[in-house]
C-alpha cells in the first residue's frame, strides 16, 4: 500500500504552527523601558511657554 503526502494539510499545519509560535511571542514582548529626564522636559516646556 503506497503513502501518499496530503499537501494541502501540511501546508495547514506549518501555518497553524507558525501562527501561534508569533502569537506566543508577541505575548512574551517587552517593550525596552527607555530612560527619560523629565526634568529637562519641563524645562522644555518653559521655555516654549
Amino acid at each position: 500500500m503506497a503513502v501518499t503526502r496530503l499537501k494541502r494539510k501540511n501546508r495547514k499545519d506549518k501555518s497553524v504552527s507558525a501562527v501561534r509560535r508569533q502569537s506566543l511571542k508577541n505575548q512574551g514582548f517587552k517593550p525596552v523601558i527607555k530612560n527619560v529626564d523629565i526634568e529637562e522636559i519641563k524645562e522644555g516646556f518653559k521655555k516654549k511657554a
